[in-house]
């Protein structure tokens, strides 16, 4: 089986077959040697400074028509410390909120007497109420009718104003 001679060479060696060199002259300038590798994009008429700047970048600026790469460089995020970040970040998770309710879960036994804390527990707190979870409806009507204030003024006086607002118990 006989092969093609044009099929033994790649695309670049078939041209230096021909006579003809595999990478752009400058031409233009006289020269016969290869071209410097941002030259072609220089040649064709893009931006200056194209030489310095990928082949990417180099396509993209010629297909839109305008030269964005200065705009994207000062729009790319720059770095910042890990402490200016952070506590912008903890706000946004709430964790400073979480681990105050976490607080206050764990100091509710002593908090309220213990007949209370045996039988209620607190489920959660959202929007500055707390829920908790009362095991009877009698326990319910107790806490609810007589000892409300009572719970409601001690997590103030522990944890401040703002964190408790109002009660709310469940059955449950």
């Amino acid at each position: 089986m006989k092969s093609d001679p044009k099929m033994r060479f790649g695309r670049g060696q078939r041209r230096k077959a021909r006579g003809k060199s595999a990478v752009p002259t400058t031409a233009a300038a006289g020269r016969t040697e290869p071209a410097a590798p941002g030259a072609r994009a220089a040649i064709a008429g893009s931006p200056a400074g194209a030489a310095l700047r990928s082949a990417r970048e180099t396509v993209l600026a010629q297909w839109r028509g305008v030269d964005l790469a200065p705009l994207e460089k000062a729009q790319a995020l720059v770095a910042k410390r890990a402490g200016d970040v952070l506590p912008g970040l903890l706000g946004k998770l709430g964790l400073e909120h979480r681990q105050t309710a976490a607080e206050l879960l764990k100091a509710w036994p002593h908090l309220v007497e213990p007949k209370v804390a045996a039988h209620a527990r607190p489920t959660g707190l959202r929007n500055g109420t707390l829920f908790v979870a009362v095991d009877s409806s009698a326990w319910l009507d107790e806490i609810v009718r007589y000892r409300r204030k009572d719970i409601l003024d001690r997590l103030r006086q522990s944890f401040g104003r703002s964190l408790v607002t109002k009660i709310s118990f469940r059955l449950g």
